[in-house]
Protein backbone atom coordinates (compact mmCIF):
# COMPACT_ATOMS: atom_id res chain seq x y z
CA UNK A 1 0.00 0.00 0.00
CA UNK A 2 1.37 3.35 -0.85
CA UNK A 3 2.37 5.59 2.01
CA UNK A 4 1.91 9.00 1.57
CA UNK A 5 1.12 11.67 -1.45
CA UNK A 6 5.21 11.40 -1.96
CA UNK A 7 5.02 7.72 -2.96
CA UNK A 8 2.66 8.84 -5.71
CA UNK A 9 4.76 11.79 -7.04
CA UNK A 10 7.84 9.76 -6.89
CA UNK A 11 5.63 6.79 -8.92
CA UNK A 12 4.25 9.43 -11.31
CA UNK A 13 7.81 11.06 -11.94
CA UNK A 14 9.39 8.04 -12.24
CA UNK A 15 6.69 5.77 -14.16
CA UNK A 16 9.13 2.80 -15.42
CA UNK A 17 9.11 1.73 -11.56
CA UNK A 18 5.61 1.10 -12.26
CA UNK A 19 5.96 -1.03 -15.81
CA UNK A 20 8.40 -2.98 -13.72
CA UNK A 21 6.10 -3.77 -10.67
CA UNK A 22 3.27 -5.23 -13.27
CA UNK A 23 5.70 -7.16 -15.06
CA UNK A 24 8.29 -5.43 -17.26
CA UNK A 25 10.64 -5.38 -16.00
CA UNK A 26 13.13 -4.27 -18.79
CA UNK A 27 11.82 -0.54 -18.52
CA UNK A 28 14.40 1.83 -17.61
CA UNK A 29 15.11 5.66 -17.51
CA UNK A 30 14.31 6.42 -21.09
CA UNK A 31 11.21 4.45 -20.79
CA UNK A 32 9.65 6.37 -18.33
CA UNK A 33 10.69 9.63 -20.05
CA UNK A 34 8.45 8.33 -22.95
CA UNK A 35 5.41 7.64 -20.43
CA UNK A 36 5.65 11.05 -19.08
CA UNK A 37 5.04 12.81 -22.88
CA UNK A 38 2.23 10.59 -23.66
CA UNK A 39 0.73 11.14 -19.98
CA UNK A 40 1.37 14.64 -18.97
CA UNK A 41 2.82 16.54 -22.29
CA UNK A 42 1.34 18.93 -24.18
CA UNK A 43 0.33 18.93 -27.82
CA UNK A 44 0.60 15.86 -30.04
CA UNK A 45 3.26 13.80 -29.57
CA UNK A 46 4.72 10.83 -32.17
CA UNK A 47 7.30 8.59 -30.51
CA UNK A 48 9.42 5.91 -33.40
CA UNK A 49 11.31 3.62 -31.59
CA UNK A 50 12.98 0.67 -33.09
CA UNK A 51 11.69 -3.09 -32.81
CA UNK A 52 12.13 -4.40 -29.75
CA UNK A 53 12.59 -1.13 -27.89
CA UNK A 54 9.47 -2.00 -24.97
CA UNK A 55 7.58 1.20 -26.94
CA UNK A 56 4.01 -0.82 -26.43
CA UNK A 57 5.11 -1.40 -23.09
CA UNK A 58 5.48 1.90 -22.80
CA UNK A 59 1.91 2.53 -24.45
CA UNK A 60 0.41 0.05 -22.07
CA UNK A 61 1.45 1.74 -18.76
CA UNK A 62 0.67 5.18 -20.32
CA UNK A 63 -3.14 4.58 -21.14
CA UNK A 64 -3.71 2.52 -17.76
CA UNK A 65 -2.46 5.99 -15.80
CA UNK A 66 -3.86 8.31 -18.47
CA UNK A 67 -7.78 6.28 -17.56
CA UNK A 68 -6.99 6.64 -13.79
CA UNK A 69 -5.56 10.25 -14.01
CA UNK A 70 -8.17 11.61 -16.70
CA UNK A 71 -10.90 9.02 -15.60
CA UNK A 72 -13.40 11.83 -16.88
CA UNK A 73 -11.91 12.03 -20.24
CA UNK A 74 -11.97 9.07 -23.12
CA UNK A 75 -9.41 7.20 -24.91
CA UNK A 76 -9.40 6.21 -28.55
CA UNK A 77 -6.81 3.96 -29.61
CA UNK A 78 -6.38 2.62 -33.13
CA UNK A 79 -3.93 -0.17 -34.69
CA UNK A 80 -3.67 -0.75 -38.23
CA UNK A 81 -6.61 -3.75 -38.10
CA UNK A 82 -9.71 -3.96 -35.47
CA UNK A 83 -8.01 -7.74 -35.02
CA UNK A 84 -4.72 -5.80 -33.88
CA UNK A 85 -6.04 -4.05 -31.17
CA UNK A 86 -7.19 -6.68 -28.53
CA UNK A 87 -3.70 -7.43 -27.37
CA UNK A 88 -2.96 -3.71 -26.00
CA UNK A 89 -6.38 -3.65 -24.13
CA UNK A 90 -5.63 -6.81 -22.51
CA UNK A 91 -2.40 -5.49 -21.46
CA UNK A 92 -4.43 -2.32 -20.09
CA UNK A 93 -6.74 -4.63 -18.70
CA UNK A 94 -3.80 -6.17 -16.75
CA UNK A 95 -2.28 -2.99 -15.53
CA UNK A 96 -5.37 -2.14 -14.16
CA UNK A 97 -5.68 -5.05 -12.11
CA UNK A 98 -2.38 -4.85 -10.63
CA UNK A 99 -2.03 -3.52 -6.84
CA UNK A 100 0.04 -0.55 -7.42
CA UNK A 101 -2.34 0.95 -10.16
CA UNK A 102 -5.36 0.10 -7.74
CA UNK A 103 -2.98 1.74 -4.67
CA UNK A 104 -2.35 4.81 -6.69
CA UNK A 105 -6.04 5.07 -7.22
CA UNK A 106 -7.56 3.97 -3.98
CA UNK A 107 -4.77 6.94 -2.84
CA UNK A 108 -6.17 9.98 -5.26
CA UNK A 109 -9.87 8.51 -5.14
CA UNK A 110 -10.13 6.80 -2.10
CA UNK A 111 -12.17 3.98 -3.08
CA UNK A 112 -11.56 0.47 -5.00
CA UNK A 113 -10.67 0.46 -8.82
CA UNK A 114 -12.52 -1.59 -10.74
CA UNK A 115 -13.00 -2.88 -14.76
CA UNK A 116 -17.06 -2.63 -14.98
CA UNK A 117 -16.86 -3.03 -18.94
CA UNK A 118 -14.42 -5.02 -20.94
CA UNK A 119 -14.16 -6.69 -24.03
CA UNK A 120 -11.47 -7.07 -27.04
CA UNK A 121 -12.40 -3.65 -28.77
CA UNK A 122 -13.56 -1.25 -25.27
CA UNK A 123 -12.89 -0.77 -21.49
CA UNK A 124 -14.44 0.99 -18.83
CA UNK A 125 -13.53 1.42 -15.15
CA UNK A 126 -15.76 2.81 -12.22
CA UNK A 127 -14.03 5.81 -12.27
CA UNK A 128 -15.74 6.74 -15.33
CA UNK A 129 -19.37 8.50 -16.06
CA UNK A 130 -20.30 9.09 -19.43
CA UNK A 131 -23.92 10.16 -20.07
CA UNK A 132 -23.43 9.23 -23.93
CA UNK A 133 -22.86 5.82 -22.97
CA UNK A 134 -19.32 5.35 -24.74
CA UNK A 135 -16.76 3.32 -23.61
CA UNK A 136 -13.57 5.12 -21.35
CA UNK A 137 -11.07 3.32 -23.58
CA UNK A 138 -12.41 2.12 -27.41
CA UNK A 139 -10.09 0.36 -29.91
CA UNK A 140 -10.33 1.04 -33.44
CA UNK A 141 -8.60 -0.43 -36.85
CA UNK A 142 -7.55 2.64 -38.46
CA UNK A 143 -9.87 1.63 -41.39
CA UNK A 144 -12.84 1.33 -39.15
CA UNK A 145 -15.90 3.82 -39.40
CA UNK A 146 -14.76 7.19 -37.20
CA UNK A 147 -18.12 8.83 -38.28
CA UNK A 148 -19.69 10.38 -34.72
CA UNK A 149 -17.23 9.48 -32.28
CA UNK A 150 -14.97 11.92 -30.24
CA UNK A 151 -12.14 11.31 -27.82
CA UNK A 152 -10.34 13.72 -25.67
CA UNK A 153 -7.17 11.40 -26.42
CA UNK A 154 -6.68 9.57 -29.50
CA UNK A 155 -3.90 7.37 -29.84
CA UNK A 156 -2.38 5.69 -32.83
CA UNK A 157 0.41 2.38 -32.73
CA UNK A 158 1.85 1.40 -35.81
CA UNK A 159 -1.23 2.39 -38.44
CA UNK A 160 1.99 2.30 -40.82
CA UNK A 161 3.33 -1.27 -41.68
CA UNK A 162 5.04 -2.90 -44.86
CA UNK A 163 1.71 -2.74 -46.77
CA UNK A 164 2.50 1.10 -46.92
CA UNK A 165 5.63 0.69 -47.97
CA UNK A 166 4.95 -1.69 -50.91
CA UNK A 167 1.41 0.31 -51.76
CA UNK A 168 0.94 4.04 -52.80
CA UNK A 169 -3.15 3.33 -52.15
CA UNK A 170 -2.62 1.89 -48.96
CA UNK A 171 -0.04 4.77 -47.72
CA UNK A 172 -2.89 7.47 -49.40
CA UNK A 173 -5.71 5.83 -47.56
CA UNK A 174 -3.84 5.50 -44.39
CA UNK A 175 -2.68 9.33 -44.50
CA UNK A 176 -6.66 10.39 -45.28
CA UNK A 177 -7.60 8.13 -42.16
CA UNK A 178 -4.67 10.15 -39.96
CA UNK A 179 -6.46 13.15 -41.28
CA UNK A 180 -10.25 12.27 -40.18
CA UNK A 181 -8.35 12.03 -36.72
CA UNK A 182 -8.46 15.87 -36.45
CA UNK A 183 -12.23 15.90 -36.60
CA UNK A 184 -12.67 13.09 -33.02
CA UNK A 185 -10.29 14.93 -31.16
CA UNK A 186 -12.11 17.04 -28.61
CA UNK A 187 -10.91 20.38 -28.58
CA UNK A 188 -7.78 20.98 -26.27
CA UNK A 189 -7.37 17.15 -26.74
CA UNK A 190 -4.51 15.39 -28.22
CA UNK A 191 -2.69 12.66 -30.41
CA UNK A 192 -0.36 10.55 -29.53
CA UNK A 193 1.19 8.13 -32.17
CA UNK A 194 3.96 5.48 -31.92
CA UNK A 195 5.25 3.56 -34.78
CA UNK A 196 8.16 2.46 -37.93
CA UNK A 197 8.68 4.45 -40.80
CA UNK A 198 8.33 2.33 -44.22
CA UNK A 199 8.53 5.07 -46.49
CA UNK A 200 9.51 8.29 -47.17
CA UNK A 201 5.99 9.48 -48.01
CA UNK A 202 4.16 7.66 -45.42
CA UNK A 203 1.37 8.95 -42.87
CA UNK A 204 4.66 9.81 -40.45
CA UNK A 205 5.07 12.95 -43.00
CA UNK A 206 1.55 14.23 -41.26
CA UNK A 207 2.58 13.11 -37.98
CA UNK A 208 3.92 16.33 -35.59
CA UNK A 209 7.04 16.45 -32.90
CA UNK A 210 8.46 13.37 -33.89
CA UNK A 211 11.07 12.11 -31.55
CA UNK A 212 13.16 9.36 -33.23
CA UNK A 213 14.83 6.32 -30.88
CA UNK A 214 16.68 3.97 -33.24
CA UNK A 215 18.63 0.90 -32.36
CA UNK A 216 21.85 2.99 -32.01
CA UNK A 217 20.12 5.98 -29.47
CA UNK A 218 18.40 3.33 -27.14
CA UNK A 219 21.67 1.11 -26.87
CA UNK A 220 18.84 -1.69 -25.90
CA UNK A 221 20.25 -4.40 -28.31
CA UNK A 222 24.24 -5.55 -28.48
CA UNK A 223 26.15 -4.88 -31.29
CA UNK A 224 26.61 -8.89 -31.47
CA UNK A 225 22.91 -9.47 -31.58
CA UNK A 226 22.55 -6.22 -34.16
CA UNK A 227 24.76 -8.36 -36.09
CA UNK A 228 22.56 -11.59 -35.84
CA UNK A 229 19.73 -9.36 -36.60
CA UNK A 230 21.52 -7.60 -39.92
CA UNK A 231 21.88 -10.83 -41.06
CA UNK A 232 19.10 -12.84 -40.78
CA UNK A 233 16.82 -10.01 -43.09
CA UNK A 234 17.06 -7.69 -45.95
CA UNK A 235 19.07 -4.42 -45.73
CA UNK A 236 15.31 -2.25 -46.46
CA UNK A 237 13.53 -4.47 -43.26
CA UNK A 238 16.67 -4.24 -41.17
CA UNK A 239 16.72 -0.28 -42.04
CA UNK A 240 13.03 0.28 -41.66
CA UNK A 241 12.62 -1.76 -38.29
CA UNK A 242 15.74 -1.05 -36.49
CA UNK A 243 16.99 2.30 -37.81
CA UNK A 244 14.24 3.64 -38.76
CA UNK A 245 14.80 4.93 -42.13
CA UNK A 246 13.82 3.51 -45.65
CA UNK A 247 16.03 2.63 -47.90
CA UNK A 248 15.54 1.34 -51.91
CA UNK A 249 14.73 -2.48 -52.68
CA UNK A 250 13.38 -2.72 -56.04
CA UNK A 251 16.30 -1.45 -57.42
CA UNK A 252 18.83 -1.01 -54.82
CA UNK A 253 22.56 -2.74 -55.37
CA UNK A 254 23.21 -3.80 -51.63
CA UNK A 255 20.28 -5.28 -50.61
CA UNK A 256 21.62 -7.41 -47.37
CA UNK A 257 22.72 -5.68 -44.62
CA UNK A 258 26.37 -4.37 -43.76
CA UNK A 259 28.27 -6.10 -40.74
CA UNK A 260 30.42 -4.30 -38.63
CA UNK A 261 33.66 -4.85 -36.30
CA UNK A 262 34.85 -2.72 -33.49
CA UNK A 263 38.48 -3.87 -33.44
CA UNK A 264 40.48 -0.28 -34.42
CA UNK A 265 43.74 -2.24 -34.86
CA UNK A 266 42.04 -3.97 -37.86
CA UNK A 267 42.28 -0.69 -40.11
CA UNK A 268 45.60 0.59 -38.99
CA UNK A 269 48.39 0.23 -41.42
CA UNK A 270 45.80 1.02 -43.94
CA UNK A 271 45.00 3.34 -46.97
CA UNK A 272 42.94 6.82 -46.73
CA UNK A 273 40.76 7.85 -50.18
CA UNK A 274 39.00 10.86 -50.25
CA UNK A 275 36.10 12.03 -52.86
CA UNK A 276 36.40 15.38 -52.39
CA UNK A 277 32.99 18.09 -53.10
CA UNK A 278 33.80 21.43 -54.12
CA UNK A 279 30.33 23.21 -54.38
CA UNK A 280 26.98 22.25 -55.30
CA UNK A 281 24.99 19.34 -53.52
CA UNK A 282 27.99 16.80 -53.13
CA UNK A 283 29.21 15.29 -49.93
CA UNK A 284 32.84 15.19 -49.13
CA UNK A 285 33.73 11.26 -48.33
CA UNK A 286 36.50 9.76 -46.85
CA UNK A 287 37.20 6.05 -46.22
CA UNK A 288 39.96 4.38 -44.09
CA UNK A 289 40.79 1.04 -45.19
CA UNK A 290 43.01 -1.79 -44.61
CA UNK A 291 42.80 -5.69 -45.93
CA UNK A 292 43.30 -8.85 -43.50
CA UNK A 293 45.02 -11.89 -44.13
CA UNK A 294 41.94 -13.89 -44.71
CA UNK A 295 40.56 -10.74 -47.48
CA UNK A 296 38.50 -9.35 -45.46
CA UNK A 297 38.29 -5.62 -46.14
CA UNK A 298 38.18 -3.46 -42.99
CA UNK A 299 36.53 0.27 -43.85
CA UNK A 300 35.94 3.49 -42.03
CA UNK A 301 33.60 6.42 -43.65
CA UNK A 302 32.95 9.80 -42.52
CA UNK A 303 30.69 11.97 -44.77
CA UNK A 304 30.45 15.68 -44.21
CA UNK A 305 28.07 17.92 -46.00
CA UNK A 306 30.89 20.45 -47.83
CA UNK A 307 33.92 21.93 -49.07
CA UNK A 308 36.63 18.85 -49.01
CA UNK A 309 38.51 22.58 -48.26
CA UNK A 310 36.32 23.23 -45.60
CA UNK A 311 37.18 19.79 -43.73
CA UNK A 312 40.62 19.30 -43.71
CA UNK A 313 41.30 19.40 -40.59
CA UNK A 314 39.25 16.54 -39.60
CA UNK A 315 40.70 14.22 -42.73
CA UNK A 316 43.89 14.60 -41.20
CA UNK A 317 42.76 13.72 -37.87
CA UNK A 318 41.32 10.75 -39.06
CA UNK A 319 43.54 9.52 -40.94
CA UNK A 320 46.22 9.67 -38.24
CA UNK A 321 44.16 8.94 -35.61
CA UNK A 322 43.58 5.16 -37.82
CA UNK A 323 47.11 5.28 -39.03
CA UNK A 324 46.22 5.29 -42.82
CA UNK A 325 49.51 7.79 -43.59
CA UNK A 326 49.08 7.87 -47.31
CA UNK A 327 45.83 9.67 -48.15
CA UNK A 328 44.76 9.27 -52.24
CA UNK A 329 42.58 12.46 -53.89
CA UNK A 330 41.04 12.12 -57.04
CA UNK A 331 43.14 15.02 -59.56
CA UNK A 332 40.43 15.41 -61.75
CA UNK A 333 38.09 17.55 -60.44
CA UNK A 334 40.90 19.86 -58.30
CA UNK A 335 43.84 19.82 -60.64
CA UNK A 336 46.07 18.10 -57.48
CA UNK A 337 44.45 21.26 -55.23
CA UNK A 338 43.81 19.00 -52.16
CA UNK A 339 47.16 16.87 -52.78
CA UNK A 340 48.97 19.77 -52.10
CA UNK A 341 46.92 21.46 -49.44
CA UNK A 342 47.23 18.16 -47.13
CA UNK A 343 51.07 18.27 -48.12
CA UNK A 344 52.10 21.38 -47.08
CA UNK A 345 50.45 20.95 -43.63
CA UNK A 346 53.36 20.35 -41.72
CA UNK A 347 52.01 19.48 -38.36
CA UNK A 348 50.59 15.89 -39.83
CA UNK A 349 53.64 14.49 -40.65
CA UNK A 350 52.32 11.19 -40.98
CA UNK A 351 49.94 11.68 -43.51
CA UNK A 352 50.85 12.01 -47.53
CA UNK A 353 48.73 12.62 -50.27
CA UNK A 354 48.81 11.35 -54.07
CA UNK A 355 46.92 11.38 -56.80
CA UNK A 356 45.19 9.81 -59.70
CA UNK A 357 43.39 9.99 -62.52
CA UNK A 358 40.16 8.35 -62.19
CA UNK A 359 38.70 7.04 -66.05
CA UNK A 360 36.40 4.52 -64.61
CA UNK A 361 32.71 5.22 -65.24
CA UNK A 362 31.53 5.35 -61.62
CA UNK A 363 27.99 2.96 -61.75
CA UNK A 364 30.22 0.05 -63.22
CA UNK A 365 32.85 1.14 -60.41
CA UNK A 366 30.39 0.22 -57.90
CA UNK A 367 28.98 -2.72 -59.29
CA UNK A 368 32.64 -4.13 -60.40
CA UNK A 369 34.02 -3.65 -56.91
CA UNK A 370 31.55 -2.64 -54.01
CA UNK A 371 28.73 -4.95 -55.09
CA UNK A 372 31.54 -7.50 -55.62
CA UNK A 373 33.77 -7.24 -52.26
CA UNK A 374 30.35 -6.61 -50.19
CA UNK A 375 30.17 -9.89 -48.98
CA UNK A 376 33.79 -9.05 -47.53
CA UNK A 377 33.51 -5.68 -45.99
CA UNK A 378 33.39 -5.21 -42.37
CA UNK A 379 32.65 -1.33 -41.15
CA UNK A 380 34.47 -0.60 -38.59
CA UNK A 381 32.53 0.53 -35.40
CA UNK A 382 32.29 4.54 -35.74
CA UNK A 383 31.48 4.61 -39.30
CA UNK A 384 29.41 7.80 -39.96
CA UNK A 385 25.46 6.11 -40.45
CA UNK A 386 25.27 8.61 -43.25
CA UNK A 387 27.99 7.14 -45.06
CA UNK A 388 26.27 3.59 -44.89
CA UNK A 389 22.96 4.69 -45.69
CA UNK A 390 24.51 6.35 -48.79
CA UNK A 391 25.90 3.23 -49.80
CA UNK A 392 22.58 1.23 -48.98
CA UNK A 393 20.30 3.48 -50.92
CA UNK A 394 22.39 3.66 -54.15
CA UNK A 395 21.14 3.16 -57.19
CA UNK A 396 21.47 4.27 -60.84
CA UNK A 397 19.36 7.04 -60.23
CA UNK A 398 20.61 8.03 -56.74
CA UNK A 399 20.66 11.77 -56.20
CA UNK A 400 24.45 11.38 -54.23
CA UNK A 401 27.29 8.46 -54.65
CA UNK A 402 30.01 10.13 -52.96
CA UNK A 403 30.15 7.11 -50.33
CA UNK A 404 29.89 4.78 -52.47
CA UNK A 405 31.83 5.87 -54.68
CA UNK A 406 34.71 6.40 -52.13
CA UNK A 407 34.47 2.79 -50.93
CA UNK A 408 34.30 1.16 -54.65
CA UNK A 409 37.55 3.32 -55.35
CA UNK A 410 39.42 1.17 -51.95
CA UNK A 411 37.71 -1.43 -52.97
CA UNK A 412 38.96 -2.09 -56.61
CA UNK A 413 42.72 -1.18 -55.06
CA UNK A 414 42.35 -4.44 -52.71
CA UNK A 415 41.25 -5.94 -56.50
CA UNK A 416 43.84 -4.92 -58.37
CA UNK A 417 46.83 -3.25 -56.76
CA UNK A 418 46.37 -0.34 -58.77
CA UNK A 419 48.30 2.12 -56.50
CA UNK A 420 51.29 -0.50 -56.14
CA UNK A 421 52.67 -2.08 -53.25
CA UNK A 422 51.82 -1.00 -49.85
CA UNK A 423 55.61 -1.39 -48.95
Amino acid sequence: MLRADEDIQFLLQHPEEIGQRVGFGDLGEMHGEWIREMVFGEGDYTLQAHRGSYKSSCLAVAVSLMLVLYCKQNIIFLRKTDSDVSEMLGMVSKILKSEIVKDIAKAIYKTELSITSESMTHLSTNLWTSPMGAPQLLGLGIKSSITGKHAWYVITDDICNKDDRVSRAEREKTKLQYDELQNIRNKGGRIINLGTPWHKDDVFTKMPNIHKYDCYTTGLIPEEKLQEIRESMPSFLFAANYELKHIASTDAIFTTAPMFVSNEALIRDGYAHVDAAYGGSDYTAMTCCNQTEDGTIILYGRLWHKNAGDVIDEILEEATRLQCGILYCESNGDKGFLKDTINERDDYPDVWARTYTESQNKMIKIQTYLKQAWGRIRFLTGTDREYIDQILDYTEYAEHDDAPDSAATVCRYYATYRWGSKK
